[in-house]
C-alpha cells in the first residue's frame, strides 16, 4: 500500500509562522504587499513589533466600521468604505486601508443613514465593541477614544510567529 503526501506529520516552524501570517491577512482582507508594507511600518515604531502590527490592522477604516457594529462583516465594511457611505471628520473617505488616529470620527453619511445593511448590523451585532471605540448607534457616529493594546484585541493570532517570520 501506497501512501502519497508528505513524509513528516510535525509541522516546520515555517509552517507554523506562514499559517499565522495567513490567518491575520485573511482576517483583515489585506493582500500580500499591503501586509508586509503594514509589517516594516510596525518594525520602525518604538514597541513590540507584533503588538504594532495588530494595532495599524485595528486602526484601518473598514476594521473600525466592522468593530463598531455599521457593519456585520469585515467584507462589508470594505464595501461599504469603498461605496463612499462613511465620512471622517467630515470628509468623505473611500478607502477602506484609511489610517485612523485617536480622536478621529467617522460618521455615516447623511443620505445613507437608513440602508437597510447598516441598520440590521447595528440591530443584530454579533460582537462586543472595544473598549478604544465609542460609538453612538443612534447618531450613526464612532469615535476613536484612544490606540487599543493587545489585551483589547480579541483575535487568536500568535503575532510573534510572524515578527519570526519577516525577520528571517
Amino acid at each position: 500500500m501506497c501512501q502519497h503526501g508528505r513524509g513528516r506529520s510535525k509541522e516546520s516552524d515555517y509552517q507554523l509562522q506562514l499559517r499565522e501570517k495567513q490567518k491575520l491577512r485573511t482576517m483583515y482582507g489585506v493582500l500580500e504587499r499591503q501586509f508586509r508594507r503594514y509589517y516594516e511600518m510596525a518594525n520602525r515604531q518604538s514597541g513590540i513589533t507584533g503588538e504594532n502590527l495588530l494595532r495599524l490592522l485595528e486602526s484601518r477604516l473598514d476594521n473600525v466600521i466592522w468593530r463598531s457594529g455599521f457593519a456585520a462583516t469585515r467584507p462589508q465594511a470594505r464595501q461599504l468604505v469603498n461605496h463612499g457611505h462613511f465620512r471622517v471628520n467630515g470628509h468623505k473617505v473611500d478607502i477602506p486601508s484609511f489610517q485612523l488616529k485617536t480622536g478621529d470620527a467617522v460618521t455615516v453619511k447623511e443620505r445613507s443613514r437608513e440602508l437597510i445593511i447598516i441598520r440590521h448590523a447595528i440591530d443584530t451585532i454579533g460582537h462586543p465593541i472595544p473598549e478604544w471605540l465609542s460609538v453612538d448607534a443612534d447618531e450613526r457616529k464612532v469615535t476613536v477614544t484612544g490606540a487599543p493594546n493587545r489585551a483589547q484585541i480579541d483575535t487568536a493570532i500568535n503575532e510573534q510567529m510572524i515578527v519570526e517570520l519577516y525577520s528571517k
